[in-house]
């Protein structure tokens, strides 16, 4: 009896050791034992006292509290985060807050522990307004469909253009957005609405401000026939009044100039770059319509603009470039256009009398060429005067 006494004796002595300990763990604990959040608050250790009562999607937060050991699952609205187990302790929990748009917007922040338990703490998921990038043809006619690239493109939406015309929506993802074109849309910005907010896009849909060369009407010393005043068939359809088109085989460092001369060959089409662009380069862009009946991919073509003579050999916009037959929206940082002539020893200056202008296809290699040019222009890549 007593070698079966002993064991027994043990074990109820050391279940009675057990539970004394743990009553008093869990009397000594915070809240009881309860889980508790204190705050929530941002991760950088520099600005730990940010407390936050929302945050935006994809960003990294702190919940901080006590008891938080047990948290197996975290629910912002009706998303539920990513959590791992590294970045959980008693007192703290680092989760990201999920970045798909909620279904059903509570403001509530659901912690569900092991033993099942739920956790409720307001914070608002503060959903992004949309952002407008680009469009893919800023020229695009009544009916065709434009690609708009951003993001946070989330349903319901709609595409306004100025005016007040509204685009059929073709397709939505998170970051791209087909809409067809409506009848009425006017030069302006296209503003995207969704829930969450509206923007207006700092490119201008059928921008016509600053044109610098669209041959409406012709001038300068080259090249008059290159250009399209009525297209017939196998002609891309005009986007805005005549374009230019070069249709011929060059040679690899033959001389073509396509259009332009000095400014008072062009006339006061001439002066529209405007005076900050000039100093502010960095503030605006060069952009122009192109479409590639055929590939451009060899030889090189020239643009000068802005400059008070000609620069032979900038700026170079190299090859491949295809359209694939359809107009499309080209835009190179103005800062860029100008950094190369810098760097062949021309400083632009601002000139009231206008600036010399040409596009020039000089090159290695042979092109097969059949390309059109329509609406080059100098416009400021941010639209400081539209209204949210």
């Amino acid at each position: 009896m007593k070698s079966i006494f002993t064991p027994i004796l043990f074990l109820a002595i050391a279940i009675a050791t057990v539970g004394s300990y743990t009553s008093c763990s869990e009397a000594d604990l915070p809240n009881n034992g309860d889980p508790r959040i204190r705050y929530v608050r941002i991760t950088d250790p520099l600005s730990a006292d940010s407390l936050l009562i929302g945050a935006g999607q994809g960003n990294l937060i702190a919940i901080i509290g006590e008891n938080l050991g047990g948290a197996r699952e975290i629910w912002f609205n009706d998303r539920q985060a990513v959590l791992t187990t590294t970045y959980i302790t008693n007192t703290s929990i680092l989760v990201s807050v999920p970045s798909l748009v909620p279904l059903d917007i509570t403001n509530q922040m659901r912690i569900v522990f092991a033993n099942g338990n739920t956790l409720e703490h307001e914070f608002e998921v503060q959903i992004s307004e949309p952002f407008v990038n680009s469009i893919n043809n800023e020229y695009a006619l009544a009916g065709e469909v434009a690609t708009i690239r951003g993001n946070y493109f989330y349903e319901p939406l709609t595409v306004t253009f100025t005016g007040g015309a509204v685009g059929e929506l073709v397709s939505v993802e998170d970051d791209l957005l087909e809409v067809r074109i409506p009848e009425g849309a006017q030069p302006g910005p296209i503003t995207v609405e969704t829930n969450f907010g509206r923007t207006p896009s700092d490119f201008w849909f059928r921008d016509g401000r600053n044109i610098i060369l669209s041959s409406d009407p012709f001038t300068g010393w080259w090249n008059a026939a290159f250009v399209v005043s009525n297209p017939g068939a196998g002609d891309p359809p005009a986007i805005n009044g005549n374009y230019i088109r070069i249709t011929r085989a060059i040679s690899g460092w033959a001389w073509t100039e396509v259009a332009g001369g000095p400014a008072s060959a062009m006339g006061d089409i001439s002066k529209n770059i405007p005076d900050e662009a000039i100093l502010k380069p960095e503030n605006y862009y060069l952009k122009f319509e192109v479409n590639t009946l055929k590939p451009y991919n060899n030889n090189m073509i020239k643009f000068n603009f802005g400059l008070p003579s000609e620069v032979n050999d900038a700026y170079q916009w190299a090859p491949p470039f295809n359209t694939g037959g359809k107009w499309q929206t080209v835009a190179i940082p103005y800062e860029v256009v100008m950094q190369s002539y810098k760097d062949l020893g021309v400083t632009p200056v601002v000139n009231p009398d206008g600036y010399w202008t040409r596009i020039l296809i000089h090159g290695p290699g042979d092109l097969d060429c059949d390309i059109a040019f329509d609406n080059f222009r100098i416009v400021p890549k941010i639209d400081e005067n539209k209204s949210k």
